[in-house]
């Protein structure tokens, strides 16, 4: 998923300049290469979280239990002075940590309805002195958040920064939340050479891990032990190709399968680092294309329900110069910060 600062007028996963058919066969190629290495398949199960059970479907804000309850996890964190001064929620990522939606003149702008600032305001029921720091970037991979190179900071990179800020807040850090890794791909496929694609793509996965095994140690060793870190795993936005026809019916279907893949490798990492996981994949029902599955809902004149959830959770499905456009809207951030809520209250 791209996250640049404008709107995408080619779906993230395909690579720009090509006709319609060689997107095709370049895509799928690539991406059933890429959902073996990854091991997963088109009909690949959700990837796991910290909370399986969890139906995403059921309850909204008021029923995900009441401001302060379960939040043990969040005072773990905070062990320096108890009176007075703030404390402090660390949001980190690419540009869904900074709710970027896109204009009416398709321009995508960051906002204050992202997920984060969602999980904040209700974090703030129980802790009144919390504080929401952003340092997201938009278009940042586990690489640049490690070595810089997109956005500016004082520190270089990302990751160097949001060190610099756990130690000089040791014991005043409430919450960290990272979503990363959805644009790692976008380098193989942007402007490639199709014969590059897949051996590419291949590299990906263990880059990722390495990665982001790379971000989450320092951001241990920052924190501390106690404070809880909280990641996430992706929707499918080229799900809402679907409706374009036979070519988007099949990069939705392998493109699931590989985010099914990429997914679970996230989900591993994290939970090596003692970090829990929004399974937002999950809570946007990625892999339900209806009883029929994948096959199934490919001949079935039926658009499937995680194309459904797709177009009504995201701008993919909207019309120019808005969309398409693979960013969350206000009722995709809301589920999303509902599936961060989930991770840390259990």
């Amino acid at each position: 998923m791209r996250r640049s600062d404008r709107t995408a007028r080619v779906p993230a996963c395909l690579p720009g300049g090509l006709a319609p058919a060689g997107v095709a066969r370049a895509a799928i190629a690539a991406l059933v290469t890429t959902a073996v290495l990854a091991g997963c398949a088109a009909s690949a199960s959700n990837p796991p979280s910290s909370h399986p059970h969890a139906d995403p479907r059921r309850a909204g804000w008021q029923r995900e239990g009441v401001p302060g309850a379960g939040l043990a996890a969040v005072r773990r964190g905070l062990t320096g002075p108890a009176a007075g001064g703030p404390v402090y929620y660390l949001s980190l990522g690419d540009s869904l940590s900074r709710g970027i939606q896109p204009t009416a003149t398709g321009q995508n702008i960051p906002t204050q309805r992202g997920y984060a600032d969602q999980l904040a305001a209700r974090l703030r029921a129980a802790i009144p002195r919390l504080r929401l720091v952003k340092l997201g970037c938009s278009g940042e991979t586990t690489w640049t958040m490690i070595n810089g190179g997109i956005c500016g900071y004082p520190a270089r990179s990302q990751l160097a920064q949001a060190v610099s800020f756990l130690r000089a807040h040791r014991g005043r850090t409430a919450l960290i939340t990272i979503d990363i890794g959805g644009n790692d791909p976008n380098s193989c496929v942007i402007g490639a050479r199709p014969d590059t694609i897949v051996g590419c793509l291949a590299s990906k996965v263990p880059q990722l891990e390495r990665n982001l095994s790379t971000i989450l140690r320092g951001l241990r060793a920052a924190a501390g032990r106690r404070v809880l870190i909280v990641g996430m795993t992706y929707y499918v936005p080229e799900l809402g190709l679907w409706r374009s026809g036979r070519t988007g019916r099949q990069i939705g279907m392998l493109t699931d399968a590989f985010a099914a893949g990429a997914n679970r490798v996230l989900v591993h990492r994290y939970h090596r680092y003692g970090a829990r996981v929004a399974n937002v994949f999950a809570a946007f029902r990625s892999t339900d294309f209806g009883a029929g599955g994948p096959a199934g809902a490919s001949r079935s004149r039926r658009t499937p329900p995680n194309v459904t959830k797709i177009c009504s959770l995201t701008w993919m499905c909207a019309a120019p110069p808005r969309g398409p456009n693979e960013h969350a809207n206000d009722a995709g951030y809301q589920l999303i910060a509902r599936a961060f809520w989930r991770a840390i209250t259990s």
